[in-house]
């Protein structure tokens, strides 16, 4: 399974005339709207069995507006035996990873599966869906959490013709929560646990909702332009800048968002919020100084782990480096 989908614009990008407004439809339409043969190899290969995944009931709740539906499984606190192993290797001059992880199903009960330690969701990077982060349930419900897997809007299994960089997806967040709590399916505390496009929205939910206790951050962006011309220049460096800057100019108009609410950094300059932000010292595309500036906008007691050697597509699966600083910032050892 690939990690991460890189852009799929930059490909179609090359068939236009360069027009500012049809990228920045393309930049802003849902990724599973995309055929997956134009989507760039990614350098990470998650390696288990699809039925870890669909062992778990897929549950849908309506959201919006605009409105859409998104796909959601519920992984109980129980003893999944969760062991990882990985492997390295350059191609290319490119440095690739596998990761394979075995899990044994159904979980034998353990000492928090009658009495959650509370609720965490897992929020996917751009272009993946759930099952990029069920790993992270694993590993988070051996240690006693409910935890939610979320195919975003316009990923995976979930619906939505538009995706709208985390702006809008606060609110589709709010109304599963809603949905969960009424369900009886909620134990408290709130956690959300992201990475990359995943850790902006855990970012931008806690700003907005106070029901949201923590929020681990694996990589988040500070702005999103940067974000995407980084993007293009480690993917498609054979797209002109011009198309795809012409695509970020119009993006706020499409959406009509204002262009100030795409960084990360506004959000947090207006409401800090503490949170485990993670950074990888090799990561070309939300470089560690990135990081940096938004663990400086957020509020005191936020905390910052960097792990040197980890690139961003491989950074959400350097368990033994990061998981133990995770499992203690969701315990409350802040």
């Amino acid at each position: 399974m690939n990690v991460v989908r890189i852009l799929a614009v930059f490909v179609l990008a090359l068939t236009t005339t360069g027009c500012g407004t049809f990228i920045a439809h393309s930049i802003a339409r849902a990724p599973n709207r995309y055929p997956s043969w134009i989507t760039p190899q990614a350098p990470v290969t998650l390696a288990f069995s699809p039925k870890l995944l669909t062992n778990f009931v897929a549950h849908y709740v309506e959201v919006g507006p605009p409105k859409a539906q998104l796909c959601y499984r519920i992984i109980e606190p129980a003893d999944y035996h969760l062991e990882i192993s990985s492997t390295n290797w350059w191609e290319r001059d490119q440095k690739q990873y596998e990761f394979r992880f075995k899990a044994s199903l159904p979980g034998q009960s353990n000492l928090w599966t009658a009495s959650p330690r509370g609720t965490v969701f897992l929020l996917h990077g751009y272009g993946v869906a759930q099952f990029s982060m069920l790993p992270w349930a694993f590993c988070l419900a051996d240690a006693g959490w409910r935890c939610v897997l979320i195919d975003l809007r316009g990923h995976g299994k979930s619906t939505g013709r538009q995706i709208y960089f985390g702006i809008k997806e606060t609110e589709d967040m709010n109304q599963l929560l809603d949905a969960l709590a009424r369900d009886k399916e909620l134990a408290e505390p709130v956690e959300a646990v992201g990475e990359s496009y995943g850790a902006v929205l855990a970012l931008r939910w806690k700003a907005v909702e106070p029901r949201v206790q923590s929020v681990v951050a694996i990589a988040p962006y500070a702005g999103l332009s940067n974000t995407v011309m980084n993007i293009r220049r480690q993917y498609a460096d054979w797209v002109p800048k011009v198309m795809v800057r012409a695509g970020l100019k119009k993006l706020p108009s499409v959406l009509k968002i204002p262009a100030r609410e795409f960084d990360t950094t506004t959000v947090l300059k207006r409401k800090p919020v503490r949170a485990l932000f993670v950074a990888g010292g090799e990561d070309r595309i939300t470089p560690v100084k990135e990081v940096e500036n938004l663990r400086s906008l957020a509020l005191l007691g936020s905390e910052l782990i960097v792990v040197p050697d980890a690139t961003h597509e491989a950074l959400t699966y350097y368990f033994s480096e990061i998981a133990p600083a995770i499992l203690s910032w969701l315990a409350g050892d802040k």
